[in-house]
């Protein structure tokens, strides 16, 4: 049998640590991802969404190890999450505004001819109920700041005002592009307070203020 890999044991960027933000160069990453907006604890289309995803991911685990000889355990799930304002997410939490892009990363061995086949695969079964919705595509944030929160998500906010508002000014940096979450627990049953959460922002060097001679 093929060694297996664990991307959350070997992938530099799935490292991050408890009450230490870091910066580092998180590579260009390819997903299939599925795009929606709403309060995830409420709308259906967040479960849709994930039962989607899955399918995919372990159709094409499957034949990555079949056909390639190249086994992997399904990376975890990630989600990118934005809105008009983001005090929404670091103050009033205001779940109804956000948008989302749900995600699994796609090892770089894959090609497109495996990944188109297993999406056909899936759907050739009882597709899944977002299927149609489903995009490859990749994803290049550069420099990011990171750092890993255990617990509840909506105990994030003070971790992400501490990142946010002190670390990345503090740092000549500046945000840009959208926050970022991987999901190393399954909230699908796992306790809140158990939950272990890496953030990441996309960031930029700062602008110097020009003065006027």
């Amino acid at each position: 049998m093929p060694e297996k890999v664990d991307f959350k044991k070997t992938f530099d960027a799935y490292k991050a640590h408890r009450g230490r933000i870091r910066v580092l160069e998180v590579p260009v990453m390819r997903y299939v991802m599925i795009d929606g907006s709403g309060d995830p604890n409420t709308t259906p289309q967040f479960v849709a969404t994930i039962e989607t995803l899955y399918p995919v991911a372990y159709t094409l685990k499957f034949a990555s190890r079949g056909e390639l000889g190249r086994d992997y355990v399904v990376p975890p799930l990630e989600g990118l999450w934005w809105a008009e304002d983001m005090s929404a997410f670091t103050g009033a939490r205001d779940k109804g505004r956000w948008s989302w892009t749900l995600m699994l990363m796609i090892p770089d061995w894959i090609d497109d001819g495996l990944l188109d086949a297993a999406v056909l695969r899936v759907g050739s079964k009882k597709p899944p109920p977002r299927l149609d919705d489903l995009r490859i595509a990749s994803l290049d944030e550069g420099l990011c700041v990171q750092t890993l929160h255990h617990g509840s998500f909506d105990d994030e906010g003070p971790v992400l005002a501490e990142m946010h508002d002190r670390f990345i000014p503090d740092n000549g940096l500046t945000m840009r592009g959208h926050h970022h979450e991987i999901y190393f627990s399954d909230f699908r049953r796992v306790a809140p307070d158990r939950l272990r959460t890496l953030l990441r922002q996309p960031v930029e060097p700062a602008t110097p203020a020009t003065g006027i001679s």
